[in-house]
């Protein structure tokens, strides 16, 4: 069962939220901290949407490096299993009505459905979860059921 407070990730989201952690704390606090100091040499701060402006981007890297650093702190490492089913961290193709489609099924945090990476949790990637190659997948959505048929699992 998965904790509340562990972030599934695989190796390469690790990495990238390590250099975005990185980015955050190196470049863009020193240019959020640049932008405070010119719009306050302008003077009065209560009528300056420059300072606001700033002081709003401030806010929202500090809120990101909490987060960051929050999910890295209770980050799970998706170990890629040598099993032929579908679990976190395979790379599945599947195919519905003869196109072609690939899933990597990462955790939440990782999700990038335009880059191919579905949640475990959504309804695609719940439903091809312990699935097999050769068996069917199927998806109820508003408009009906889509199946997929499973053709590889890395």
């Amino acid at each position: 069962m998965i904790k509340q407070n562990e972030f599934y990730l695989t190796q390469e989201g690790l990495s990238d939220l390590e250099l975005e952690l990185k980015d955050l704390k190196e470049n863009k606090r020193k240019d959020v901290a640049a932008s405070l100091k010119e719009a306050k040499e302008f003077g009065d701060l209560s009528e300056n949407t420059d300072w606001d402006d700033a002081k709003a981007r401030q806010l929202f890297i500090e809120g990101r490096i909490s987060e960051v650093e929050n999910i890295l702190k209770h980050a799970k490492i998706i170990e890629p299993g040598a099993s032929d089913s579908i679990g976190l961290g395979s790379i599945v193709d599947v195919e519905i009505e003869n196109d072609h489609h690939t899933f990597h099924i990462v955790g939440s945090t990782e999700a990038n459905p335009d880059n191919g990476k579905i949640s475990d949790e959504s309804p695609i990637g719940k439903a091809l979860l312990g699935k097999k190659v050769g068996e069917h997948a199927e998806i109820v959505i508003p408009a009906g059921t889509i199946t997929y048929k499973i053709t590889k699992v890395k």
